[in-house]
């Protein structure tokens, strides 16, 4: 007897612990489906991201707070046991301005010192990273931000990720995306340096310095077995910091005052023009 009730405690507690979260995340005014929203355990690093139907599950306690973000859409935070119509709202976004941009693209300089690294892929770690570009004088003769190249490890076709551009924010940490909707991009399959045309975007490079991140996206379209492509490919590098987004917010890695942080960066160039 006392065997049976021990093992019906252990079941309940397993059941409490390994609940599976299902839902489906929608626009609040239009109710189409929002795909690849950000879906993670508050103050944990447990997450998923919503199909192209907006659908997801998450295999985490639903008494556990779930945090929804995606780009373009407020940030909400439900309990797991209340969720099976996540309804986001849209941002509101002032109208800037309209600016004419003199473009002239007759020259072309690339930034980012990977050309000749020495790479390596990883699985593991934090969703989503981020490379840090400082602003130098000579940018000023060609500021705007014309394309992002990406190496990857991929072993599908048609793998996507999201990347982002951040401004730098008073601390020193990526702020404000300065785009207004997701930049999803496909990769093929391979190892390969993928080239992204952003000139549309009409974004000029910060004179406080740009961050540009990719995240990975969880969904069963880069499912392989348990893991999720494309690896991204990394190089080692000396650096005074160093941001990853973990338990839904910036964390800084700092190196000390006698030497620099040694680590693994993300494979990502910028390419600028006048």
């Amino acid at each position: 007897m006392k065997e049976n009730r021990v093992i019906w405690i252990f079941l309940i507690v397993s059941q409490f612990a390994f609940s599976q979260i299902r839902g489906v995340v929608k626009d609040s005014i239009s109710g189409e489906p929002i795909p690849y929203v950000n879906i993670w355990v508050e103050n944990e690093t447990i997450g998923t991201t919503s199909e192209a139907n907006g659908s997801f599950f998450l295999e985490a306690s639903k008494q556990k707070n779930i945090v929804f973000s995606v780009l373009g859409y407020e940030k909400k935070t439900i309990k797991g046991s209340e969720i099976s119509l996540v309804n986001l709202k849209p941002t509101t976004y002032e109208l800037n301005e309209i600016v004419v941009l003199n473009k002239k693209q007759s020259k072309k300089i690339e930034i980012g010192n990977i050309k000749d690294a020495i790479f390596q892929s990883f699985d593991n770690g934090p969703k989503v990273e981020a490379k840090f570009f400082p602003y130098q004088l000579s940018y000023s003769k060609t500021k705007f931000i014309k394309e992002v190249t990406i190496f990857t490890d991929s072993r599908i076709d048609s793998a996507t990720i999201k990347i982002h551009f951040y401004s730098v924010d008073e601390n020193g940490a990526p702020g404000k995306e300065l785009l207004n909707k997701d930049f999803v991009v496909t990769l093929n399959k391979g190892v390969l340096r993928h080239k992204f045309d952003v000139s549309h975007f009409d974004m000029v490079f910060p004179e406080k310095g740009i961050f540009v991140a990719y995240e990975k996206l969880l969904i069963e379209s880069n499912k392989t077995g348990t893991k999720y492509q494309p690896y991204v490919l990394y190089n080692f590098v000396e650096r005074d910091f160093f941001y990853t987004y973990s338990f839904g917010k910036w964390n800084k890695q700092e190196a000390d005052f006698q030497e620099k942080l040694q680590l693994n960066e993300p494979s990502i160039n910028l390419i600028l023009t006048n």
